[in-house]
């Protein structure tokens, strides 16, 4: 419950956001005043969700890992009500920035970036602390099942919520839309609070400086070759992947020729539940012996769903296919997130996963950025063909060179014989 919780509140913040940020501003200054508005939001978070990431694997390997889970969320709370506390006071003071010309914030916009840069870096640290934490409830034969439901819960959860939230937003005050994700953050806090087992880390650990230890994370990935070769592999996928579902409101506007936000919102939807569904579906199938060969598969089907949006010219079309492109990520989460709780030690895991999320998201924002750059160049269709493209000439080159990769997995049964994951 804390898990999926956690995981699913800051996207219900960050529609209360985005649409506060979108409505600061005339409508004549929208497109472009509140489109530079909205750029700074996502930067503000860049840089605090990238360190956070560094050392988040490094505290969850040297602390507690319970108290790191509660401390981080409540400063998620503390970030949440801040947030809710501007949205009251809106104060009305204008910074005017030399960039571009004429440009301004209101003050109650700029005051928003910190608390949600706050948010989101206190998620950055849960998730590590969370994911080593699974191994200590759950047998390894149940690791792919437990994953599934956590994270097809995270997403259920999360669309929900941010139906909820644009319910709320269209009634009642922002402040009041935010009170709902308040209440999803506390309830995580309660959910933590209930878990009596013991998350605690070797006492040895903690001697250093974080930043060797987070370094020790890398380090072990580059000693791990078929980790390394997935680590690469997802930083290339989640690059041409941001490249094409950046424009997803430009696919529905102009390719789909939709100009009702419910459409836009349809596809998200859908792209939302076929993530629950492959959380959940994929721990049917007995992927831990083949795990990296699972990884591959799938990573070949997700460049054909995003070609396959590219040929489609119907909604009733994209709708199913982009459900189907939703299945790829939340199957390959659980197959990656089972590997390593199995395979990786207790000591090290947190520092694993933190390493890994660095390496895997660290082209995202410039994908974002290049995606409108080739658009201008090739239109939607020609992104969406080329992104998918180039994903499935990836998986190629993933089955014929990534041989350790495809040689990763693990026996759930004999895990669990030997007592502890091999190192």
């Amino acid at each position: 419950m804390a898990g999926a919780l956690q995981m699913a509140a800051p996207a219900s913040v960050l529609v209360v956001l985005l649409f506060e940020v979108t409505l600061a501003y005339p409508a004549s200054e929208r497109v472009t005043y509140g489109a530079y508005a909205l750029t700074f939001l996502g930067l503000s978070s860049a840089i605090p969700t990238f360190v956070a990431a560094f050392f988040s694997g490094a505290v969850a390997d040297r602390h507690d890992r319970g108290e790191v889970m509660r401390v981080v969320n409540l400063v998620s709370l503390v970030g949440v009500a801040a947030a809710a506390a501007d949205l009251v006071f809106l104060p009305a003071q204008r910074l005017v920035l030399p960039f571009p010309a004429g440009f301004y914030l209101p003050l109650w916009v700029a005051l928003l970036y910190p608390c949600w840069a706050t948010i989101i870096a206190s998620a950055t640290f849960f998730r590590p602390a969370f994911n080593s934490s699974i191994p200590r409830l759950v047998r390894p034969h149940d690791l792919g099942r437990a994953n599934g439901v956590i994270y097809a819960a995270a997403a259920v959860t999360g669309a929900v919520a941010t139906i909820l939230v644009g319910v709320v937003l269209t009634v009642a005050p922002a402040a009041d839309a935010l009170a709902l994700s308040f209440a999803i953050f506390f309830a995580t806090q309660v959910a933590l609070l209930l878990v009596h087992v013991d998350l605690s880390v070797d006492p040895r650990a903690g001697r250093r400086s974080v930043g060797r230890e987070a370094l020790d994370g890398f380090a072990y990935l580059g000693r791990r070759r078929e980790l390394l070769e997935l680590t690469i592999a997802a930083l290339v996928v989640n690059f041409l992947a941001a490249i094409a579902l950046v424009e997803l409101g430009l696919y529905v506007g102009s390719w789909l020729g939709l100009t009702a936000g419910f459409w836009y919102g349809a596809m998200v939807a859908a792209s939302t539940l076929g993530v629950a569904v492959g959380f959940a579906l994929i721990s049917r199938f007995r992927f831990e012996p083949h795990a990296g060969r699972a990884i591959m598969l799938l990573t070949v089907a997700t460049g054909v769903s995003l070609v396959a949006l590219g040929l489609v010219h119907s909604i009733w079309l994209a709708i199913p296919v982009i459900f189907v492109y939703g299945m790829m990520p939340g199957m390959v989460m659980t197959v990656f997130l089972s590997t390593i709780q199995a395979t990786v030690p207790d000591a090290m895991m947190g520092r694993v996963f933190s390493a890994d999320e660095v390496g895997s998201y660290a082209l995202v924002p410039f994908g974002q950025t290049a995606g409108g750059i080739l658009t201008s160049s090739v239109g939607v269709q020609g992104t969406y063909v080329t992104a998918g493209a180039s994903i499935v000439l990836l998986g190629a080159v993933m089955v014929a060179s990534f041989g350790a990769l495809r040689r990763l997995g693990y026996h759930p049964h004999a895990e669990a014989a030997a007592g502890a994951a091999p190192s």
